[in-house]
């Protein structure tokens, strides 16, 4: 593997990693070469696009991590999370688990939704129990401290890491990048850290919206250049995580979640318009329809929507926004069943998978993989994905 030299490694306080910015590089093709010398696009990415295709794709949100024996002993060498993301070789070393274990068709890179905030002038440490912490932003002196990012001084790291993974896949398998997205950022940024009923933020948009309005717009510009990034640097499809807007009504969706996303969206398919997008969010029963409005390719659907009634809504989701085509799905196994025996993990996932239908349907998790899931009953799922046809 072709690593950044550790020498380049300054640890300069416990979680934050810098860097020496390396010179920028040529953006990365985004299709892949075979070993004849041609050119080839992933499985996954072709189904995202609504191909037709051989077979169903499948990864699994949050493939990289605990729930792996390998990755528990490495956090034993790296025990912070901006250790194990932040250096090049290490992420990737992470990134490339799941891959190899389970032969996914996706290879997602291993990383944080707030690695990219530093750059904008917000910090932030993980920790290991109580998960990211932020200084709380809640006045406009806090949010004028905000400045766009430049993701090559900020994330160089990723750049790197990308582009190894690139290098170490085969031409058959993705690599995947995600951003998050500025109403779930600003979770964080408002809270201060994770929380359930996100109080400080629904404060916020009742009684200073214009003041959470301008927390979203920095975001979305900011994150809008990051993903950009990641395709420059090899990332071949653009996962956009809205987790926690599944807290927000309908209307308040409308305002505080929906136009963000679709800032970036745009700005991915004003550049890059063949690159696939995806957009998930947790607890999205009563979203379907707005988030297939805004012009993503693909709808994230978490477990509780039945797959077919899912499929449905997103057609009629883009229908009513005028957008063109049925539009792609993802998901969406209950992550739980993985606990089950190998009879019930079949049965369910092929039932997704028929009720999918044969064109436009990445399989995945409804949610990231918990970490308590077996190994073996992981790579079981995958082996039942890869081996489901649909009938002629």
């Amino acid at each position: 593997m072709k690593f950044i030299s550790a020498a380049l490694l300054l640890i300069s306080s416990p979680g934050a990693i810098s860097f020496s910015a390396p010179a920028k590089s040529a953006p990365m093709p985004l299709s892949n070469t075979d070993a004849s010398g041609n050119t080839v696009d992933p499985l996954l990415i072709r189904a995202a696009r609504g191909e037709k295709t051989e077979r169903v794709p499948v990864w699994m949100m949050r493939q990289a991590g605990r729930h792996i024996k390998e990755y528990r002993d490495l956090c034993k060498k790296y025990p912070t999370f901006r250790e194990r993301s932040e250096i090049p070789d290490v992420a990737v070393e992470v990134s490339l688990q799941p891959w190899r274990n389970y032969q996914t068709d996706g290879c997602i890179l291993f990383s944080d939704i707030l690695t990219p905030v530093p750059g904008m002038g917000v910090e932030f440490d993980i920790d290991e129990k109580v998960g990211p912490v932020v200084k709380p932003m809640r006045t406009y002196e806090d949010v004028e401290k905000m400045h766009l990012i430049d993701p090559s001084t900020a994330a160089p790291f990723v750049a790197e890491a990308l582009r190894t993974l690139r290098e170490e896949v085969t031409p058959e398998t993705a690599v995947l990048g995600f951003v998050g997205c500025p109403y779930t950022l600003a979770t964080y940024l408002v809270e201060g850290k994770t929380s359930k009923e996100y109080l400080e933020i629904k404060k916020m948009a009742f009684t200073e919206p214009k003041l959470l309005h301008m927390i979203l717009k920095n975001l979305a510009e900011s994150i809008s250049e990051y993903a950009l990034f990641q395709i420059e640097n090899g990332a071949q499809l653009i996962q956009i995580f809205d987790s926690w807007a599944g807290h927000l009504s309908p209307r308040d969706y409308d305002e505080f979640a929906a136009p963000y996303q679709k800032m970036i969206l745009d700005k991915i398919k004003e550049k890059y318009p063949t690159v696939p997008t995806v957009t998930y969010i947790k607890h999205s029963g009563a979203l379907i329809e707005r988030m297939a409005a805004t012009g993503v390719d693909v709808v994230s659907l978490d477990w509780t929507v039945d797959m077919a009634e899912g499929r449905e809504r997103i057609a009629n989701g883009r229908a009513k926004a005028g957008i063109s085509g049925p539009g792609g799905v993802q998901g969406n196994l209950d992550p739980g069943v993985l606990f089950g025996d190998f009879a019930t993990i079949k049965e369910r996932a092929e039932e997704i998978m028929k009720k999918a239908g044969p064109t436009g349907h990445v399989m995945n998790l409804g949610h990231g993989i918990e970490a308590a899931t077996p190994e073996e009953n992981a790579a079981y799922f995958i082996e039942t994905v890869r081996n489901f046809r649909h009938e002629a």
